[in-house]
């Protein structure tokens, strides 16, 4: 019997740095893989779609090779199914903590776990982000903003990480699995 997943991918590196793609030509290359039920959510690269493939791994790596040969650059893609954003919204990870106009709270979706040695909780030096939680696919962090902006540094999860991450703010978290609901 084959057991059909909807799976939520969310691709690091789309419409950031000059790296531009209408989320129409996106969906069609989604599409030339094979994939049913392609939809898109927003413009940074939240894609939805079906497939009967039951290795997670060979599929993203098959998407992140046909992404890379269609735009010319590397979109690490991390897939979830729609179960597993419901399970890391319904434990509520942030739980207690306020949003204001200083503090952002930031879903960092992992290709692989955070090293051993990453320690969880962690505060950075300057203390403009913490990382309160992670399990071996997220990292919850929650960013203070400083004057009004937030400077990602470029190894979040400092050299030793050697996966891809990319981030999406709790509230378009929430958006993103309704959308991806709507089949």
């Amino acid at each position: 019997m084959t057991t059909t997943t909807t799976y939520i991918a969310f691709l690091r590196a789309v419409n950031v740095a000059g790296r531009t793609v209408k989320m129409e030509r996106l969906r069609a290359l989604f599409g030339e893989l094979g994939l049913g039920g392609v939809r898109s959510y927003i413009q940074s690269g939240n894609v939805f779609f079906t497939t009967d493939e039951p290795d997670r791994a060979a599929l993203a790596g098959r998407i992140e090779q046909h992404l890379a040969e269609a735009l010319g650059y590397p979109v690490p893609v991390m897939l979830r199914t729609v179960e597993e954003v419901e399970a890391l919204l319904a434990a509520e990870p942030f739980a207690g903590i306020e949003v204001t106009p200083d503090i952002r709270l930031v879903v960092n979706f992992l290709s692989e776990p955070l090293p051993a040695d990453f320690p969880v909780p962690y505060t950075s030096p300057k203390g403009d982000y913490e990382v309160i939680g992670a399990d071996d696919g997220t990292a919850y962090v929650v960013v203070h903003l400083r004057d009004g902006r937030w400077n990602a540094p470029a190894k979040l999860f400092g050299r030793s990480y050697r996966g891809s991450a990319t981030a999406r703010f709790l509230h378009t978290t929430v958006k993103i699995l309704a959308a991806a609901r709507k089949s």
